[in-house]
């Protein structure tokens, strides 16, 4: 049975050694990080991810699938926790590989401790922060969304330095009611500045008009 994974940082081990890997384990825990242990991706791959930083130590020599091929099935998926690669067995192309492909580490075996935890930590401060990033983005998008038609138009057109007077003459409105629009906009999407708004229209990735600013 796959046992369900607390939702708090955490280090992945895939290595078929299992001395290797409860060596690691305890090393982690030594310095207050949790570690969960699979003797190939496939136990991975049937395992709950907990939704909070994370990271993946995987040997490159595994039963089946190997790890630089499971690293490109992940990214496949969409599945992007940064990886941590460890061999006993490494040469340049092979550590040439998986960083091109995104790798944090490519470390070999025997495993200092302190590259190890260096990594490890560089590899969680990095999905702590994708993990941030994405939810902000998540909170934008839903505040986006919450605007009418009309006024997705308005923030669109004032993010790029239209005055009201110009998104006017551009929907066919009164300047009046662009004044009501973007006010509405300011007030739901929790802007304080036009600033603001462009800035929120680039994270969003809001277009320029086509036919310019006039």
């Amino acid at each position: 049975m796959i046992e369900k994974l607390e939702p708090q940082s955490i280090v992945f081990i895939i290595d078929d050694d299992e001395s290797l890997r409860d060596g690691l384990k305890r090393l982690f825990r030594s310095v207050g990080l949790s570690a969960a242990t699979f003797g190939s991706t496939r136990e991975f791959t049937r395992s709950q991810l907990p939704e909070a930083p994370s990271c993946l130590l995987l040997d490159v020599r595994l039963p089946g699938l190997s790890g630089l091929d499971f690293q490109t099935e992940l990214a496949k998926v969409g599945i992007r926790i940064p990886i941590i690669f460890m061999t006993g067995h490494g040469d340049i192309p092979m550590s040439v590989r998986a960083m091109k492909a995104g790798a944090i580490e490519f470390l070999t075996k025997p495993l200092r401790e302190q590259d190890l935890l260096d990594a490890v930590s560089l590899a969680l401060e990095r999905d702590r922060q994708r993990r941030e990033s994405e939810k902000s983005a998540s909170n934008l998008r839903a505040l986006f969304e919450t605007l009418t038609p009309r006024e997705q138009e308005v923030l669109s057109l004032v993010s790029v330095g239209l005055m009201n007077k110009q998104v006017a003459g551009k929907l066919g409105v009164s300047e009046i009611m662009v004044k009501v629009h973007r006010g509405n906009v300011m007030r739901k999407m929790g802007a304080k500045s036009l600033a603001d708004l462009v800035i929120m229209s680039e994270a969003l990735g809001l277009r320029r008009p086509k036919n310019g600013f006039t």
